[in-house]
């Protein structure tokens, strides 16, 4: 490895030092300046797998989050507990434990299927939705930036919904897609000249160099409007003993997210940051507990922050 490790006992001090400042309004003035650079978090409901969303919502405070992101089958169903549940009810439970729908993850739908969810995410006040993008894979070079500009083009009516609906489309940078490769990404923020359309960077889909991808995170600038901490680690495909799975998680793999986290500060990110990985088989809890899985998740937001610490 090739990062600093810390302990639980210093990620918990690190963990209660920024819990009260976590609560605070991103734009509370101190008398000591504008407000330090820090990492916005949302909380993925896949992380959890299957569990109840009346479970997951009294979670995310406890990982310094006010924004749940609801995953539907087959990674998860908390999208579908919404609809089962009523959008009402749903309403209250988010209101009981003061949290809101910030967004979706929509793979299913696809990036040309999103006008209900777009609306849906204005009703709930959600500003973003997460989805894929369509079009020739394994393309490269001239023709991939061909590709890139024909889905954009695509994409404009789309985008205008959402534009008008306050809500941003992220297209992940997911493997073996249009929008994969470090080309293709820039390509992407290059063609997009709204601002409700961008990139929703996934390092794990990326080569696992920290300074490389710190380069193309200042390249994208205001084009990056969500972003996984999230590395490959030894991947997600195949079951694998549950400690080189977890090293998917920021600070259990190799990837060094120091540079990463000093080019996210660098370029003034005010997105959404979700710890993320997949388990093996989809749809399960990354652990086996609630407890537990909120538990992993703050621990590798104490190695984000001690890597913001440094950049600091």
């Amino acid at each position: 490895m090739n990062h600093a490790r810390i302990t639980r006992r210093q990620a918990c001090r690190l963990l209660a030092a920024g819990s009260a400042a976590a609560c605070l309004p991103l734009d509370t003035p101190s008398a000591a300046g504008p407000p330090k650079f820090q990492l916005h978090y949302a909380l993925a409901s896949s992380m959890y797998g299957k569990l109840p969303l009346e479970e997951i919502a009294g979670e995310v405070h406890k990982i310094g989050a006010e924004r749940i992101d609801l995953w539907p089958e087959h990674h998860a169903n908390q999208r579908e507990q919404m609809e089962a549940m009523g959008h009402q009810r749903f309403a209250e439970l988010l209101a009981k434990h003061g949290v809101k729908l910030g967004m979706t993850t929509r793979y299913d739908l696809g990036p040309f299927n999103l006008a209900d969810e777009i609306r849906m995410l204005k009703r709930f006040g959600g500003s973003l939705v997460v989805t894929g993008s369509a079009g020739p894979k394994d393309v490269v070079g001239a023709e991939a930036k061909t590709a890139v500009a024909q889905f954009v083009e695509k994409m404009k009516p789309h985008v205008e919904l959402a534009e008008q609906c306050g809500v941003t489309i992220g297209i992940e940078n997911h493997g073996k897609a249009l929008v994969a490769s470090l080309d293709s990404i820039r390509y992407l923020a290059e063609a997009a000249a709204s601002p409700f359309l961008g990139i929703a960077l996934a390092p794990y889909h990326l080569p696992q160099d920290e300074k490389l991808l710190a380069r193309l995170i200042e390249d994208l600038g205001p084009k990056l409007v969500h972003f996984y901490a999230w590395q490959y680690g030894q991947g997600c495909m195949e079951k694998l003993p549950k400690p080189q799975e977890l090293e998917q998680m920021p600070g259990r793999g190799s990837l060094d997210f120091r540079p990463i986290v000093a080019a996210l500060k660098r370029i003034g990110y005010a997105r959404w940051t979700e710890i993320f990985m997949h388990p093996v088989p989809r749809g399960i809890p990354i652990m086996e507990t609630l407890q537990t899985v909120t538990a992993e998740i703050n621990t590798a937001r104490a190695y984000l922050s001690a890597c913001l610490a440094e950049a600091t």
